[in-house]
C-alpha cells in the first residue's frame, strides 16, 4: 500500500513544510519542482534513509486509459536496453482512476536525477555566452543521442520510436553523456494507415503528443494509405543536430513558431537555411539536411546516420 504523508522542517527559523512519499518501501521527500507539462509534473526528491537524490515523474491519470498509458511508458523503458536511454528505479500507483465519478490515480516513477539537467539547458547557456561546442564535441555527442535511439528502433519484439525526441528530452549525465528521457509519447514504431479515420487518428495523437518544431511531415499531413515507421525519429535527430549547430540553440522551425507563423506549412515545404554565421562546416550540414528529408521513404534508417557521423568525426580526427 503506497501513502502519502507530510513532515514539518524548521529551517532558519522558518516554518517549512516538505512533502514525504512512501514508494514501495522507500521514503522519499519532496525538495522542488523540475518540471511540469501537460500529463506529468517532475520533482527532485531524496530518498530519506540514503539521502540519494532521484526524479519523481508524476503522471495523473483520469481514467483506466490513462493509466494504462503510463504504466505502457514504464513497460518500454524496461524493454530498451541502452546507457543512453533512462531507466526506471520504482514506480507505483496510489488512487483510482475512474473517469465516471471523477476519480483519479496518480503514477509515480523513480527515475535517475541528472543534475547537469537538459541538452536544451546546456545549449542556451552556451549561445548566451556566445561558447560554441567544437564539431568534434558537437559529433560526439550526437552519436551517443543516436545510439541511444538505436535501442528503440532495434527494441523486441518489434521496432519502437519515442515520436517526441527533442533537446528538451536529452538529459546530460555527469560525465556529460547523453540520456533520452520522457518515453510518453514512445509507440510502436510501424504503423499501417488504412483509411481516412486512422489517417486522422494518428494525425490527432501526434498533435496531443509529439512536439510541433520537432514533429516530421508525415506526422503533419497524414495520408489515408501509408506506413509510418520510425523514420518520423529521424526527423527529429535531423532537428537536434541543427539545433546543437545553432548559434541560438533553435531547430528550424523555432523562429517559425515564435512568429505565429504555419509550422505545418515550414515543415511539408523542407525549406532549411542555415544562419550565415553558422560556425560549422558544409560536411554538418549536409548531415543535417541528410536527416531533414520530407518523403519519408528517403529518409535513411538510424544504421546510415550513425555511419555518416562517424565518417565525419574519423574525418576531423584525421586533421589532427
Amino acid at each position: 500500500m503506497n501513502s502519502i504523508g507530510w513532515a514539518i522542517l524548521f529551517k532558519t527559523g522558518c516554518f517549512c513544510t516538505r512533502e514525504q512519499l512512501t514508494i514501495n518501501g522507500a521514503k522519499y521527500t519532496v525538495i522542488d519542482n523540475i518540471a511540469a507539462g501537460g500529463f506529468s509534473m517532475i520533482d527532485l526528491v531524496e530518498n530519506s534513509t540514503t539521502r540519494t537524490k532521484f526524479a519523481l515523474k508524476r503522471i495523473t491519470c483520469h481514467s483506466i486509459e490513462d493509466q494504462d498509458i503510463a504504466l505502457r511508458e514504464i513497460e518500454l523503458m524496461g524493454r530498451i536496453n541502452s546507457e543512453n536511454v533512462i531507466k526506471v528505479i520504482d514506480h507505483a500507483i496510489t488512487g483510482t482512476a475512474d473517469i465516471v465519478v471523477n476519480a483519479t490515480s496518480e503514477v509515480y516513477i523513480v527515475l535517475p536525477y541528472y543534475k547537469n539537467g537538459s541538452l536544451q539547458d546546456h545549449l542556451n547557456l552556451r549561445a548566451r555566452n556566445k561558447d560554441y561546442m567544437p564539431e568534434a564535441q558537437v559529433l560526439q555527442l550526437f552519436v551517443g543521442i543516436c545510439e541511444g535511439l538505436r535501442a528503440f528502433h532495434e527494441a523486441q519484439p518489434e521496432p519502437l520510436a519515442h515520436r517526441d525526441l527533442k533537446t528538451a528530452n536529452i538529459c546530460l549525465s555527469n560525465g556529460m553523456e547523453p540520456i533520452i528521457v520522457d518515453l510518453g509519447s514512445a509507440t510502436t514504431a510501424r504503423v499501417q494507415i488504412r483509411g481516412q479515420q486512422e489517417a486522422q487518428k494518428l494525425k490527432d495523437l501526434a498533435e496531443e503528443r509529439c512536439s510541433i518544431v520537432y514533429r516530421a511531415p508525415e506526422l503533419f499531413s497524414v495520408e489515408s494509405y501509408c506506413m509510418i515507421d520510425e523514420r518520423t525519429d529521424i526527423w527529429s535527430l535531423g532537428c537536434i543536430l541543427f539545433a546543437m549547430c545553432s548559434p541560438t540553440a533553435k531547430c528550424p522551425f523555432d523562429p517559425i513558431y515564435e512568429k505565429g507563423d504555419s509550422v505545418a506549412l515550414a515543415v511539408l515545404s523542407g525549406n532549411i537555411t542555415f544562419p550565415d554565421d553558422c560556425p560549422y562546416s558544409q560536411d554538418m550540414q549536409n548531415l543535417i539536411l541528410f536527416m531533414l528529408r520530407t518523403n519519408p521513404m528517403e529518409r535513411p534508417f538510424i544504421y546510415s546516420v550513425i555511419e555518416k557521423t562517424n565518417d565525419l568525426i574519423g574525418k576531423l580526427e584525421s586533421r589532427i
